[in-house]
């Protein structure tokens, strides 16, 4: 077992609480111990959220371990349907319950005899699935929950909409840009003459999901949450979905051909060419961008990328087909699909890394010394420690990744913030030209320590101070070079003498 003070991605309750969550009008009840709690105040926080986040803590102590759990659990239950009056319940189990292997199954169904809503148990194996995973379980155990709901009482409704429909699936709670996203999608589906029949979890009633099957076909933008409905509503009732992720103007485009040809396979006959084309030339100013003397600037600069499989592959093909930088490698926390990424970035990048320690990530950045990275916040940290800028493209995030103002990563006005954010996150020639003109404004110390815990080398006073002469921009790399330079011939103390024999060494 390994203490891990960075996770990527949380334990599976943070996953479940987040699709609970996004509900309206439904409640979780978390059977954990103090202090696993933390979802209500980063909710909170993240999202600004003006409402209490609707997680109570059904909280396991010393007395629950005496005499058992299920009393108490039944009578939060209980309490919280008398007093929310919510639609569902959702009991959501976490590591430390697992491990009193208490039948929650029997809690659930005690409580829903007195309760007036519903109530479910989160069917999730917290010991196998971290946050994504159980988020994607835990939306569609929902779905199918009122499905069958509906199917029984026979109120599952008959034929499909009568204009083209969709079904967004996955937008969520504490979801990168999800909000924004959702936006620009919406206006995508009105511009491509489609009516938006549910979107879920986010702000939908559980009352309906009965409709789900009404819709044309539904579209996943997120590898990480959705799919698993999205299956389920095709083996049930062979709706077609869209997977695709409308990022970047290249796969914008490919999504957008993917729809036509689902909605013509059911009777229209739309052509949505002109629609793209005007949009790629004259609404992104991506494609425009790519041929400016702005970009072609950054034409070969090396980058990195890491974070959840839906950004990092759309970003590695954004920055490789669309302008042309060099992606050293590419590399995503979510091992439980690794082939779907290695499938995806392979022929865009030279190395794929596929991990969860965010310890090898920052020596491959270190390894790499690239002109930018574009990753998750650990990433950004990562960063600033090398002296190396760093675009935040995927969760997990700070709260200046939850912006007030516009800012979606989907769609054509996506393509434009990409872009943005892309070019800004390059250190210029001219900023750097000016750093070293106008002295003083590089008074940062130089940093000593590596990334990794297992850190070897000491530097000297006189080798420090030596180093600190030499100009920003190349310092990191000149400071790696150095520590290289002595590991490879067993020396533990860096003096001035050390750096200047690594710097004949390397021709420098």
């Amino acid at each position: 077992m390994k203490l891990a003070y960075w996770m990527y991605a949380g334990p599976a309750h943070i996953g479940t609480l987040r699709i609970a969550s996004s509900f309206k009008n439904v409640h979780a009840i978390m059977h954990a111990p103090l202090g696993d709690d933390y979802f209500n105040v980063m909710r909170s926080m993240l999202e600004r959220e003006r409402d209490f986040t609707p997680v109570t803590a059904s909280v396991v102590d010393r007395n629950v371990l005496a005499r058992g759990s299920q009393e108490k659990v039944v009578n939060n239950i209980t309490r919280k349907d008398a007093e929310e009056h919510p639609d569902l319940i959702v009991l959501t189990p976490t590591c430390t319950s697992s491990i009193l292997q208490e039948d929650l199954q029997n809690f659930v169904e005690r409580a829903q005899l007195e309760a007036k809503g519903d109530v479910m148990l989160a069917d999730v194996n917290h010991y196998r699935v971290n946050e994504l995973q159980a988020a994607d379980r835990t939306l569609h155990q929902i779905v199918q929950f009122y499905i069958e709901k509906a199917r029984k009482k026979g109120e599952l409704p008959e034929g499909k909409t009568a204009k083209p429909s969709v079904n967004i699936i996955g937008i969520s709670t504490l979801g990168f840009h999800n909000q924004h996203d959702c936006t620009e999608l919406k206006r995508l589906m009105a511009d491509l003459g489609i009516e938006v029949n549910a979107v879920i979890p986010e702000g939908a009633s559980v009352h309906e999901l009965k409709n789900l099957p009404r819709a044309w076909f539904n579209l996943c933008p997120y590898r990480e949450l959705g799919l698993m409905a999205a299956r389920y509503l095709e083996a049930e009732f062979g709706m077609p979905y869209v997977d695709i992720t409308p990022m970047g103007v290249v796969e914008t485009a490919r999504s957008i051909r993917k729809i036509q040809q689902i909605v013509n396979a059911q009777g229209t006959d739309v052509d949505y060419e002109d629609f793209i084309n005007e949009q790629t030339l004259h609404v992104s100013q991506a494609a425009w961008f790519s041929r400016s003397i702005d970009c072609q600037n950054l034409t070969g600069k090396k980058a990195v990328v890491f974070g959840d499989n839906t950004h990092a592959a759309a970003m590695t093909k954004i920055l490789a087909r669309e302008m042309g930088i060099h992606v050293v490698w590419a590399g995503t926390y979510c091992k439980y699909d690794a082939d779907w990424f290695r499938e995806q970035v392979s022929e865009y990048c030279d190395e794929v890394i596929i991990t969860d320690d965010h310890g090898q990530i920052g020596d491959a950045i270190a390894r790499v010394e690239p002109a930018a990275i574009f990753g998750t916040q650990m990433e950004r940290h990562v960063g600033k420690r090398l002296n190396i800028p760093c675009g935040v493209i995927a969760a997990p995030i700070h709260i200046q990744n939850f912006p007030i103002g516009y800012k979606p990563f989907m769609g054509y006005e996506g393509t434009n913030q990409i872009a943005d954010l892309v070019y800004n996150s390059f250190t210029l020639g001219m900023e750097d030209h000016l750093l070293e003109i106008f002295g003083g404004h590089d008074t940062k110390e130089v940093i000593t320590k590596g990334i990794s815990a297992e850190y070897d080398l000491n530097w000297t006073k006189d080798g420090l101070a030596e180093l600190n002469k030499i100009p920003g921009f190349v310092r990191g790399k000149v400071k790696r070079n150095t520590e290289k330079f002595a590991r490879e011939r067993g020396i533990k103390d860096i003096t001035v003498e050390v750096l200047y024999a690594a710097k004949e060494a390397v021709g420098a």
